[in-house]
C-alpha cells in the first residue's frame, strides 16, 4: 500500500483508541458512485461492467474523458490493470475557481481584478482508499494552508523555483494538477498515482446530471451577500447555481471561516454518496449514462486514470465499501503565527492520521460537529405514527471480529457518509 518514509509501526501506539464491532453481514448500500460524481472515473466503470448499458458505449466515454489527460510529475507507478486494484491507492481531486464566463458573476472581485485570468486550487481533496479491509478516507486541504511548494514542471517544459512557505491554492499556478498532487505528496508522504480537476462551474452540470443533491440547512437560515444565498432552515434539494453557492458559502456559515466551508463540502459528499447509491441513480440507465457522459466532459483527469480498466480496478476496490467506513476528515492546522488569517500544518496531529490509514486501521472523529462553525449534527425525525422502537435480531453464526478504532485528535474536523449534518447557518433561529 501507499507508504510514508520514515513511520513505524509502533510510532502511533499512544493514540488514543476505542473498540468497536464490525459486522461483515450488515453492510450499507455499496457507494460505487461515491467517486462516479466527483472523479467521473467510475461512470465508465458502472457502463463497463454490466449496469443495464452497452459496454460499448464506455469505450466511447472513457475515449473522451483522455482528451486533455494530464502527466503527473514525480508520483510511483500505477498497478497492473487486472482484478481488483492491489494494496492501498490514492488519488488527488482538485476543484478550482476558474472564472467562467456564465458563473464569473458569483466570484464578486475575484473576476473582475487583475487575477480574473487565474486558477486558483481552492479544493484539495485526498482520496485514500486501503487495501483489505477497504476503507475510504478523504482529507480535505484547506485553501489557506501555508505550506513549501516544490519545483514543478510548466506544461511549456519549463520549471518553477521551489518555495518554503506558500499558500496551498496557489500550487496550480506553479504548474496545474501534477504540481497540486506533487505538493500533497510531500505534505502528505504518500504517492498519488491518479489525479482530476473539476471547476466549481463544472459541478453545476455534473450535479445537474443526477437531479440534484439534498442537503439540510440549521439555525434559522442562510444569508450570504457574496453567493446570493438566502435560503431559509429546512431540507433544499440543490442543483444548478444553488450548488456552486453552497460549496462555495463561507459567510452563510457560524462562523464564516474556510474551515467552516470544509465541514459544509463534507456534508454535501456524504449526501451525494447516498444519493449516488439509491434506486433513483443506481438502477437507472439513463441516469448513468447521461451521468457518465455530462462527468467525462466536465473533468481533467491525469494520464493514468484514462485506461478504462484501471477505473475498473478502482470501482472494484470499493464496491463493497460501507457507508461508514467512508470518512471525511479536514487536515489538522493551526494558526499562523505570521498572519492570522491564515493556517500552518499541525504536523503532530497529522502525523497521527497518516499513520492510522498506513495501518489500516479504523478511524474514528472525536471532533464535536457542533463545535465546527460550518454544521451542526442532525437530530433523526421520528417516523410518525412509531411506537416501541424496532429490535436488531442478534446474527447468528460466527461473530464478526472486533477492530480498535483509532480516536483522531479533537482538531481533526469529519464525519462519515453514513452520518447526516445540516449547515451551520448564520441566521439566528426564532423562539
Amino acid at each position: 500500500m501507499s507508504s510514508k518514509g520514515g513511520m513505524s509501526a509502533t510510532s502511533h501506539a499512544r493514540r488514543g483508541r476505542r473498540t468497536v464491532a464490525r459486522h461483515g453481514e450488515l453492510r450499507s448500500p455499496t457507494p460505487v458512485g461515491f467517486l462516479l460524481k466527483i472523479v467521473g472515473i467510475v461512470a465508465a466503470v458502472l457502463l463497463v461492467s454490466g449496469a443495464g448499458v452497452a459496454a460499448y458505449a464506455a469505450t466511447d466515454v472513457v475515449a473522451s474523458f483522455a482528451d486533455g489527460a494530464v502527466e503527473l510529475e514525480g508520483q510511483g507507478s500505477v498497478p497492473p490493470d487486472i482484478g481488483a486494484i492491489e494494496g492501498g491507492v490514492d488519488l488527488l481531486l482538485v476543484g478550482t475557481d476558474e472564472c467562467e464566463e456564465q458563473y464569473a458573476y458569483l466570484f464578486g472581485d475575484r473576476c473582475t481584478g487583475s487575477d480574473a485570468e487565474g486558477q486558483l486550487n481552492d479544493v484539495n481533496m485526498l482520496v485514500h482508499i486501503s487495501d483489505n479491509p477497504r476503507r475510504v478516507t478523504v482529507v480535505s486541504f484547506p485553501r489557506d494552508l501555508m505550506v513549501p511548494i516544490p519545483s514543478c514542471t510548466r506544461e511549456d517544459g519549463s520549471t518553477t523555483s521551489a518555495t518554503s512557505k506558500t499558500q496551498i491554492n496557489a500550487a496550480w499556478g506553479y504548474g496545474g494538477l501534477s504540481c497540486v498532487a506533487k505538493t500533497i505528496k510531500e505534505l502528505s508522504g504518500f504517492n498519488i498515482p491518479f489525479a482530476a480537476k473539476v471547476s466549481f462551474g463544472n459541478v453545476i452540470n455534473i450535479t445537474d446530471a443526477i437531479g440534484g443533491v439534498d442537503v439540510c440547512i440549521g439555525n434559522g437560515g442562510i444569508k450570504d451577500i457574496y453567493t446570493g444565498i438566502n435560503w431559509p432552515a429546512g431540507e433544499r434539494t440543490i442543483q444548478g447555481i444553488e450548488a456552486l453557492q453552497f460549496l462555495r458559502t463561507r459567510h452563510g456559515l457560524e462562523n464564516g471561516s474556510d474551515l467552516a466551508r470544509i465541514s459544509n463540502q463534507q456534508q454535501y459528499m456524504s449526501s451525494l454518496a447516498r444519493k449516488l447509491v439509491s434506486d433513483e441513480v443506481l438502477s437507472n440507465p439513463a441516469t448513468l449514462y447521461k451521468l457518465a457522459t455530462t462527468a467525462v466532459d466536465n473533468i481533467t483527469p491525469s494520464q493514468s486514470l484514462t485506461n478504462p480498466m484501471t477505473l475498473v480496478q478502482i470501482a472494484l476496490a470499493v464496491k463493497d465499501v460501507p457507508f461508514e467506513d467512508i470518512v471525511f476528515v479536514q487536515y489538522p492546522v493551526l494558526t499562523d503565527p505570521a498572519d492570522a488569517n491564515r493556517v500552518v500544518p499541525d504536523r503532530d496531529s497529522a502525523e497521527q492520521l497518516w499513520a492510522a490509514l498506513q495501518a489500516n486501521e479504523p478511524i474514528e472523529v472525536t471532533h464535536d460537529q457542533d463545535q465546527t462553525g460550518g454544521v451542526i449534527v442532525a437530530d433523526p425525525q421520528p417516523t410518525e405514527g412509531a411506537t416501541d422502537p424496532v429490535t436488531t435480531p442478534e446474527p447468528t453464526g460466527t461473530p464478526a471480529p472486533t477492530e480498535t478504532a483509532v480516536a483522531l485528535p479533537q482538531n481533526i474536523p469529519g464525519q462519515n457518509a453514513a452520518q447526516q449534518t445540516c449547515s451551520a447557518g448564520n441566521v439566528r433561529a426564532k423562539g
